[in-house]
């Protein structure tokens, strides 16, 4: 895994030593309006981090790919993260500080991320699961060219009946890109 370009911010491999900074960034209740919580505390959220440092399930059956975005003044402002399977499908997530959105750095972020995921990592469908209400998540996604799922993907990927699936194939991606 390695350090993203997606100027001017720069996508860095998510380690535990992120976890003190982030923390602030994650506590941001505004993140939360449509699931979700807070971590708990600082520890837990290193924890967590540090297990994700693996960057995979101990099947080999999924790769965890996790970037923090730095800003130019070298602060963090959230995270894109991915997880990979073996049929060259990705989901994909990402969180802010609610003080930093809208001013682009979420779609250029998470649009760096699918090139990588791409690029290096032969996927060929994205895929983006997020509560129906989550507006303003679903104007990025639909922005970066993802689409609704089909019914047969959304039964697949979805866990509840509030949430809208938005896919995104890898021809579309590399357009965006």
């Amino acid at each position: 895994m390695r350090t993203l370009a997606a100027p001017p911010y720069v996508l860095e491999p998510q380690v535990a030593a992120h976890a003190h900074e982030m923390f602030t960034v994650l506590s941001d209740p505004a993140i939360y309006e449509f699931e979700n919580a807070p971590p708990i505390n600082e520890e837990w959220l290193r924890t967590r981090f540090a297990r994700l440092e693996s960057r995979g399930s101990s099947d080999g059956t999924q790769q965890w790919l996790n970037w923090v975005i730095r800003l130019p003044g070298g602060k963090l402002a959230g995270y894109v993260q991915a997880t990979v399977f073996e049929d060259c499908s990705a989901y994909v997530a990402y969180e802010l500080h609610s003080q930093y959105w809208r001013q682009g750095i979420g779609s250029t972020s998470v649009r760096a991320v699918l090139q990588e995921l791409c690029d290096q990592y032969g996927v060929a469908t994205f895929i983006a699961v997020l509560k129906a209400r989550n507006y303003r998540s679903e104007a990025l996604l639909r922005k970066l060219g993802f689409v609704p799922a089909s019914e047969e993907q959304s039964a697949q990927h979805r866990d509840e009946p509030d949430e809208l699936v938005l896919v995104k194939p890898v021809q579309a991606a590399a357009n965006a890109a």
